[in-house]
């Protein structure tokens, strides 16, 4: 079994832009993402799917993708209204088996241009520092949030 990547970023051994860690929940930059501010939220424990963590868990990592959802919102980033996707397995798209929730910024007309050239190819790599610089200020907005 190959080892999890988001288990390696929880624990601090794999390098991430990291927007929030709370005890059972943690929040970082997508290195791919779809727009700019798209943030992963996931469980601190190990679980591919939905059922196969606690419901705790799964709470501890909704209430973070809310809170994350407010702070795009007020971050400055552009933002008309926030995607919130979770793919349930290999055959609904989960391409890593540990459990993750998207926050991906919208902006209106996005929509139809997602859909003819595909999420991934939005926009082009993005460096670890304007990653860092993006997890940064949705942190400072998070800071900023009555939670």
């Amino acid at each position: 079994m190959a080892p999890c990547v988001f288990c390696a970023i929880v624990r601090d051994e794999a390098p991430a832009s990291v927007v929030c860690r709370r005890p059972a929940a943690l929040a970082f930059m997508d290195i791919r993402p779809w727009r700019r501010g798209h943030v992963l939220c996931v469980p601190t424990r190990h679980g591919p799917r939905l059922g196969d963590l606690p419901a705790d868990d799964v709470a501890a990592v909704f209430a973070l993708a809310r809170d994350v959802t407010a702070a795009v919102r007020a971050s400055g980033l552009p933002c008309d209204d926030v995607n919130l996707l979770v793919n349930d397995g290999p055959a609904a798209g989960q391409t890593v088996g540990h459990l993750h929730v998207h926050v991906v910024p919208r902006v209106r007309g996005d929509l139809w241009r997602a859909l003819a050239i595909g999420p991934r190819r939005l926009l082009p790599p993005v460096p670890r520092a304007a990653l860092d610089a993006d997890a940064a200020r949705l942190a400072r907005a998070l800071d900023g949030q009555s939670v």
